[in-house]
């Protein structure tokens, strides 16, 4: 497995964008409000990929996750943290968190943020595994009730 920037060079958008709606398929039906996933476009993520830090990993033939980092004044905030539904639990994710954290020490940034949905349990566990504490919730617009929960790890 190799770690790929996601730059100006990456001619992989379609794939990545494929990617991305197949690891966040499963959230279908499970949280509310859905993903902003499901809006995403090719031009969006070369948008992105202009605008943020992002990387993927990929073997031999296929894209097998991917992460998408923007700098903010304390922190490093990953977004679109997606591993392949068949490479999930194989280190791929691992592999994204060490490329996010390498980019933090670099920008001199001392933590990673990041946001989950409160109904994806197992996900706050792998965070967790991965040194994340629960720092706070919040809701999205229009709702009353807590939708995501945010996350730090100090580096």
């Amino acid at each position: 497995m190799q770690t790929i920037r996601i730059d100006e060079r990456f001619d992989r958008f379609e794939e990545l964008l494929s990617l991305i709606l197949t690891s966040f398929a499963y959230m279908e039906g499970r949280i509310d409000p859905p993903s902003s996933a499901r809006a995403l476009t090719v031009g969006a993520l070369r948008h992105k990929a202009k605008n943020e830090l992002a990387f993927a990993i990929a073997d031999e033939r296929d894209l097998l996750g991917c992460v998408f980092c923007k700098r903010e004044t304390d922190c490093l905030y990953i977004g679109k943290l997606a591993v392949a539904p068949p490479c999930q639990g194989k280190g791929v994710g691992r592999l994204l968190l060490a490329a996010a954290e390498r980019t933090a020490r670099e920008l001199g940034l001392p933590a990673l943020r990041l946001q989950t949905r409160i109904e994806l349990a197992a996900n706050h566990a792998t965070f967790v595994a991965w040194g994340f504490v629960e720092t706070g919730r919040s809701a999205h617009p229009g709702f009353t009730r807590p939708t995501s929960i945010e996350m730090w790890k100090l580096l």
